[in-house]
């Protein structure tokens, strides 16, 4: 068999187990996904508890259902700009409530369309409440530098709070779930995808990948040996 022949037909077999090992990191990340969210679900299948008991916990933790009191502080919310909706454009609200015995939690009040993904008017959007219902998140460590002329940050994360809001912010936000019914009321966000991503998919592109390498060089090495013979 000559040199060259031999030479693909070796690279191709590297190419094969490289692609084969990106298969099995993508099943094990499957399996991280399903791990997660079955801790996930059991989190958002507890009964709903009120916020102050919620941080009584020595790990307040996210994926909980509670029950948000406190007063709106409309002044320092913001915008999170460049969410999308059904392929409409828009923004997220994100807005403070001063606790009593506590700082301030964020709550994003939902998704409003905006034809630039970047503004609104905010206070027609304004929602006369104390109590708010829905799922606690972590604030992500990330997130955007603010754009402080118009309240707005284009990835939501503790970088733009400190910017945007005076005073000190708990680790978990809320995202609220009630009356998402009203015209006057932001779309309420969906509860957290909890399904297992692209990782099956990739897996299987990346095994097929595999045999399409070996089944390649299979298909040289056997046409090669043809002529010779």
């Amino acid at each position: 068999m000559p040199r060259r022949i031999v030479v693909f037909s070796v690279l191709a077999v590297v190419l094969a187990a490289v692609f084969v090992r990106f298969g099995f990191w993508q099943l094990s990340r499957l399996t991280e996904r399903r791990d997660r969210n079955a801790a996930m679900s059991s989190q958002l299948a507890q009964a709903e508890v009120p916020w102050a008991q919620l941080k009584t916990n020595s790990r307040p933790a996210a994926y909980r259902r509670v029950v948000l009191e406190g007063v709106a502080d409309t002044a320092s919310e913001f915008l999170v700009t460049g969410r999308s909706r059904n392929g409409s454009p828009g923004v997220h609200i994100i807005t403070p409530v001063r606790v009593a015995g506590d700082s301030a939690v964020l709550v994003n009040r939902g998704w409003v369309y905006a034809p630039d993904a970047a503004t609104i008017d905010l206070p027609r959007w304004r929602e006369r409440r104390t109590t708010i219902h829905g799922y606690t998140l972590r604030v992500p460590d990330d997130g955007t530098h603010a754009t402080v002329g118009t309240r707005a940050v284009r990835n939501f994360g503790f970088q733009g709070v400190r910017e945007l809001v005076a005073y000190p912010t708990s680790a978990l936000y809320v995202v609220a779930r009630d009356s998402g019914h009203i015209d006057s009321v932001p779309a309420r966000l969906p509860m957290p995808a909890l399904n297992d991503g692209p990782h099956l998919n990739y897996a299987i592109q990346w095994f097929f990948f595999a045999l399409i390498a070996l089944a390649g060089a299979g298909i040289v090495a056997r046409q090669s040996m043809s002529r010779v013979s």
